[in-house]
Parts: structure tokens; sequence; C-alpha cells
């Protein structure tokens, strides 16, 4: 058999077993499929021999570029010592030393007067470290002996996950209305999504009327709420909607006066993505438990942390007949692996100084969306760090937004593809989020085929 009649089979074989996520399968099986069979810094190669430039980081989770040597080594000498051990009633050296390792980190990033995060829960993804915090601080309030805070506060445009207590507090229409019958209650208040304010209020003018909003609801609804969750500084899925400078700070505020816990889901935001180690530290603000995944192994193996301060934590000691016990664990929770990796994929941010490196490419950034910002169907631009959402609109001047059905975005990045760029849309939101490690030059041309797909799609 020849390689082409094996690609073609794997073609086949795909359409025929794989149910993809996130995709109208109806479509897929009518289009031809891109099958990746090898990556190297910010490309990835498909079974035909194509590169291309990934510029969303396959989904988001890689950060130092594909093959990192660092990583791959530190997975090969753990490979060479055991792959997987469990954590209930064991512990395992690579995962006390990721513990060790990100608590140092947090607590180096965020100083302020709080609490700071001292405990270490892991998972496996960011849907099961938001379930953690979800279950941890319903729990913390029954061990405190406070009755009734049986319910969460999240912000509208929010995307926490896709199991059922993180879509319960989920906020966008198209991806949870179908499964209400199966969600909790939750209560919800406006996310500062500034370009679509519900308000209808400029930036100039609004002296934060979702905050007050917020306000409002803790107001009426505290007691019977147990934690406020957010995405800290971009709300991801819900389109890279960009916060207003002080609205975080703003949150942690209400939140300690109305005796309401704070989980910053760190998920899409951590580990430099913004401009910082974590988003959180934009404004200091020490959360009482914050949910990290995606990037922390660059994206070679699964893992997620809860983390939580030693008040949380404390609340849970007791005697075993007292059943203070956080009943909730994953069979791979503290995979050694993928401990090994994140150790090494953090190590690398002060060896190469991503921080500091980072900062030429976010002014690239900019620069070149203030140019993209001026094509007529381009609605509104955002960003923060080296994350970038770039909104288009049938009008520009009444924000009247493309029709979902139309797949404009999809059109854009159907287009960005045939000059071997990878993106994948949110709707009409344009994302931008490449590996912290690329260059200069290949930013440029990251952004020199988005806005010639951009202009193609739309004079079409």
């Amino acid at each position: 058999m020849s390689y082409l009649d094996e690609i073609r089979k794997l073609e086949e074989a795909d359409k025929k077993f794989i149910w993809h996520p996130f995709t109208q399968m109806k479509d897929w099986l009518e289009e031809k499929p891109i099958i990746i069979t090898e990556g190297s810094d910010c490309f990835v190669k498909d079974a035909y021999g194509k590169w291309y430039l990934d510029g969303v980081s396959s989904i988001w989770v890689s950060i130092h570029g594909h093959r990192k040597k660092e990583i791959d080594d530190a997975i090969k000498e753990q490979l060479d010592k055991i792959a997987h051990s469990t954590l209930l009633g064991l512990g395992n050296i690579p995962s006390i030393k990721l513990a060790a390792k990100l608590i140092q980190l947090l607590n180096s990033s965020l100083t302020t007067h709080h609490s700071s995060l001292n405990k270490v829960f892991y998972s496996d993804n960011g849907s099961t470290a938001v379930e953690v915090a979800l279950k941890m601080a319903f729990q913390y309030w029954i061990h405190k002996g406070v009755k009734g805070k049986h319910s969460f506060l999240s912000l509208k445009n929010a995307y926490h996950g896709d199991t059922i207590g993180a879509v319960s507090i989920g906020g966008i229409d198209i991806f949870h209305d179908v499964f209400k019958p199966l969600l909790f209650k939750t209560y919800k208040a406006p996310s500062p999504y500034c370009y679509r304010c519900d308000f209808g209020k400029t930036p100039l003018e609004c002296s934060f009327a979702c905050l007050k909003e917020l306000k409002n609801v803790l107001e009426k609804h505290s007691r019977k709420i147990a934690a406020l969750i957010i995405e800290p500084i971009v709300q991801a899925a819900g389109g890279m909607i960009v916060w207003p400078e002080g609205y975080l700070k703003g949150v942690r505020e209400l939140c300690n006066k109305y005796n309401v816990l704070l989980i910053a889901d760190e998920v899409a935001t951590g580990f430099g993505r913004t401009g910082k180690m974590f988003a959180c530290e934009h404004e200091n603000v020490v959360p009482d438990i914050m949910c990290l995944s995606k990037g922390i192994t660059n994206g070679y193996m699964p893992l997620a942390v809860t983390l939580s301060t030693d008040e949380i934590y404390n609340a849970f000691l007791g005697e075993f007949k007292d059943l203070k016990t956080f009943f909730h664990g994953h069979s791979y929770t503290g995979n050694p692996l993928a401990c090994a990796a994140a150790i090494a994929s953090i190590d690398l941010f002060e060896k190469e100084e991503i921080l500091k490196n980072m900062q030429p490419k976010i002014a690239l950034l900019e620069e070149r969306l203030k140019d993209i910002a001026d094509l007529p169907n381009v609605g509104n631009v955002r960003s923060k760090g080296l994350i970038a959402g770039i909104e288009l609109v049938k009008d520009k001047t009444t924000k009247e937004p493309y029709p979902w059905e139309e797949k404009i975005g999809w059109k854009v990045a159907y287009k960005a593809r045939e000059e071997g760029v990878l993106i994948r849309p949110l709707g009409n939101v344009i994302v931008i989020m490449p590996q912290l490690s690329i260059s200069i030059k290949n930013l440029n041309c990251l952004m020199d085929v988005i806005k010639r797909a951009i202009i193609a799609v739309i004079n079409n």
C-alpha cells in the first residue's frame, strides 16, 4: 500500500469512527480532513507534508511550541521510573515538586494582605478543575456551619467548561441552552463587555454600571451564594472579552464585603498568556480558589490544578468519623508524567525569560490590531498580552452582527488555512492566541494572513 493510500484510509476511518468535539459532523463528513502528523516550534504538519502556523496554540495549550526538548527530556526521564501511580492515599515525587513550585510561583506573583494560595488539588482538565472548585466552595460553607450557601454567581458570556457543574455556571447560550434541564440554578451578572454594553453606555460614561449590577445581585442573594466564579481579565471562549481596568479589583472587594468566595478560572489566562504569569496579577488580586490547566504542561499531557487558601483547606480537617473529607478524585490525579512536563514547562519561563521577551511581541500585536481595526467590517479589536479577538460585524455603525449561520468567522479561518495558518474562530470573533515563544517574524506572518483573509471574505 502506498503512503497516499494509507492516508486516504485514515481519512475514511476518521469519518467512520471519530466524533469530533464542537464540530458539526455533517459538515466534517463533507470536508477533506486535516490530519496532523508532526509538530515543531510554532508549526504543525499534516499527513500530506504541508506545514501550518499554529495560530491558536492547539486550542490555547502550547506555550513554548511543539517538541520542546526540555519537556521531551523530562517526560522521557520520568518514563524510565514510573508512568502513573495514584494520589488516593499515596504520594509521588513529581506531584510534590510541582505543588511546591506552583505555590512558590503564585505567592511570589500575588502579594497582598489577603490569604495566600497554599494548597494544591490535582485533576486532569479545565472542566474538572472548575468542578473541584465548586464542590470545594460548597462544602467549605457546610463545614463552617453556614447554612443556605448552595448556589453560585457567574457572569454572562462566561465559559468554564463542559461538565454539568461547569455548564451550570456558564453564560454562552449557544453552547449551554440545550442542557438547561440538566443544570442547577445559579445567579448571573452582566459581563464587562464594553463593546456590547448591556446598559448601552460607552466606557467614558459607564462608571462601571456592570459592577454596580453585580453589587445588586450580591446584596440581594449573598446569603445563598457560596462563590463567584470569574475568568479574570479576559473572558476567553465568550469572545476574547477584555475587561476594563479596575473591574477585577472591584469584584474582589465585593466578595470580601458580602462574604462570598472568589474563584478565579485561569485555565485559559494562566501561565503568561496576558503578559503576566497569572491574570490576577494585573490588579494584584488573590482569589480564594484558583483553577489552572491548558498551558500548565505546554499541551503535552492532560493536567489541572485547583488551588485554595489555608482557610478553606483547614475547614476540611477533622476526625475520620466527622466525614469532613473532600470526597472528590480522579484516576489520573497527579499523574507523574504530566507533573514532570509541568515542572519543565514552568522552569522554561525563568530559563528563557519568557515574560520579558513577550513585551516586544505584545507591542507588535497591538500595533497590527490597530491597522486591522480600520477595515470596514471590523467592529472591535481587543487584546491583553498575546491574547486577541477581532470581532467582525455586518454593519460597523450599528454593530449589527453577522448571523451565526453565515459562518463568517469560519470563512476567514478557511481562507487563512489556504495560506498555511490554522486559526479557530468563536462565532464572528477571530481568535489570536499564538505560542508565547512565537518569533516576531512569525507573528507578523500570522497577522498578515489574518488581515488578508478578512479582506478576502468581506470583499467576496
